[in-house]
């Protein structure tokens, strides 16, 4: 390395640090509390070892509120501890992999640093999965025991030979299925015996055919946490409401920022605009994390919902998972004040840029500027690197918390150590960061990835139908919605609300294409390939 390479890491370090300490990340004002909180993160991954050390740090803390209500670091801590030994003596271990098919609540929590303390990979599956990306994705990543809430019972029989446990029940009585809080409350607490390596989490993301894809996240130095705290404003001991799920990057990230600084977490098993404000009034939230089409909804209310709710808590909106409209982010900072913070990333790259209120209020749309420990490069067609102002090309990303490669041996395209991120974008004369679409056809619907072919190729089969084609067109709420084009077969009388429901029985609820227009044929190229241009 370079006398100039090492002295940019060191003062990189020297920043990083500096952004944790001002955030509270790093209050401990003795070397040898310090020395046992890393060893914890060591020990168990950032999210089990985030919450111990919250249980050491202050033990009355609160770290969850959700509808069961409040449960201290100190009881998270013991918990999970019961739960991980609970588990070992049932024959789970470092290695094996669980899956959390969960909506957000304590339950999901406590599973996801119970397997941290095991060393057992925890794999966060969407709950908008129907039955066969359930199974194609327990089959791919070996899932050896599932964590369920009960409403998803009946997606499984797709995976009949897997271990399974109940986190939530609808309605409390007897049960054929081992209940968390049954194990956790028959099981001593005491820590299990530290795992060689933790277990950290698989988050799911889409591959070119749209067959969901398991995306490792890497055991990071704490010092990535300053990625998010030199663009964010968190606080240490506040409290954060988490309205994206955990199972998105952008949600488990930031529960395990929030642990980290020893902040509430107030979660909601499902999202639901005005008890959002509730909630951020009642429990003085001074952040709110959300997919931009909560936050449509949100502004969407009428302004005497609104003002039942005193929210002048908040400090911070934090927006990710989907493109953030000029529009909405103006509304939204009319509704709630300069406090909207646009976040730009993905399950691969993790936080590329963050766009400020100040940035914002600059140029509305933009994504902002790369934080602390963060590069974002364009290249064009050609490998080449792009630095003049406003000309697009692709982004490619460096971080510590960019992840190393898909579970099928598979990653990004990679330049000069750089991570595609597969969009194209720009930055303009200040600096800041534009992003202009996909390099590739990929939707982003309401904060969900989806490719058209999986779509497509699922209409064809349908007994009344030629051929199809899908693609997202503009959308207020959810960015893009998902608009099928059909070829129905001679004398067929499928109308649109029959496509929905076929997708819908067959795919995740958020592949389901809300407009569907009828044609006599598909416009083609000359080697058959659909113009999808002349689509609209």
């Amino acid at each position: 390395m370079s006398v100039a390479a090492l002295a940019g890491k060191v003062t990189e370090t020297v920043r990083s640090i500096e952004v944790m300490r001002r955030a509270g990340l790093v209050p401990f004002p003795r070397l040898d509390e310090g020395l046992r909180s890393l060893a914890a993160v060591r020990r168990y991954g950032p999210f089990a070892g985030a919450c111990h050390i919250a249980a050491r740090r202050d033990s009355s803390a609160i770290a969850v509120a959700d509808e069961r209500g409040p449960l201290t670091f100190k009881q998270l801590d013991d918990q999970s501890n019961a739960l991980a030994r609970a588990w070992s003596q049932r024959g789970l271990g470092p290695g094996t992999v669980i899956a959390a098919l969960c909506r957000d609540h304590r339950g999901l929590v406590l599973a996801m640093a119970a397997s941290g303390k095991l060393g057992a990979p925890l794999l966060l599956m969407n709950t908008g999965f129907a039955k066969p990306q359930l199974a194609d994705v327990a089959k791919r990543e070996k899932v050896r025991a599932l964590v369920y809430d009960e409403e998803f019972t009946g997606l499984l029989d797709a995976v009949p030979d897997v271990e399974r446990y109940l986190a939530w029940v609808d309605e409390p009585g007897e049960q054929d299925i081992p209940l968390l809080d049954e194990l956790i409350a028959g099981t001593d607490d005491r820590p299990v015996a530290a795992p060689a390596k933790p277990g950290g989490f698989v988050l799911l993301t889409s591959g070119t055919t749209g067959t969901p894809k398991g995306a490792p996240r890497p055991h990071t130095s704490a010092l990535a946490s300053a990625q998010f705290l030199d663009r964010i404003p968190l606080r240490s001991g506040e409290a954060t409401y988490l309205g994206a799920p955990l199972f998105h990057a952008t949600g488990l990230s930031q529960a395990i920022l929030s642990f980290a600084l020893g902040c509430k977490v107030v979660l909601r098993r499902k999202f639901d605009p005005e008890a959002t404000l509730k909630g951020v009034a009642e429990h003085r939230c001074t952040a709110l994390v959300l997919v931009p089409t909560m936050l449509q909804r949100m502004v969407d209310l009428p302004e005497e919902i609104r003002a039942k709710y005193d929210t002048s808590c908040l400090r911070i909106i934090f927006v990710a998972g989907s493109a953030l409209s000029p529009d909405l982010g103006n509304r939204a900072s009319a509704a709630f004040g300069d406090v909207v913070h646009n976040l730009y990333g993905s399950t691969e790259v993790a936080v590329a840029s963050v766009a400020t209120p100040q940035d914002w209020r600059r140029a509305p749309g933009t994504v902002g500027r790369p934080p602390v420990g963060c590069r974002v490069v364009l290249y064009d067609e050609h490998g080449k690197q792009i630095t003049e102002p406003d000309v697009t090309g692709r982004v490619f990303v460096g971080s510590g918390l960019s992840f190393g490669g898909y579970t099928d041996g598979r990653n990004k395209e990679i330049i000069d150590g750089l991570l595609s991120s597969g969009d194209v974008g720009h930055f303009d004369a200040e600096g800041l960061l534009f992003i202009d679409g996909r390099d590739d056809e990929m939707i982003v619907s309401g904060g969900e990835n989806v490719f058209p072919v999986e779509v497509e190729n699922l209409l064809v089969e349908h007994a009344e139908v030629v051929e199809a084609a899908v693609l997202g067109v503009a959308d207020d709420e959810f960015g893009q919605r998902l608009k099928a084009f059909v070829v129905r077969t001679g004398g067929s009388a499928l109308d649109a609300e029959a496509v929905r429901d076929y997708v819908k029985a067959n795919l995740a609820r958020y592949k389901v294409p809300r407009d569907v227009e009828f044609l006599d044929e598909l416009p083609r190229n000359a080697t058959g390939k659909v113009l999808r241009a002349q689509l609209s």
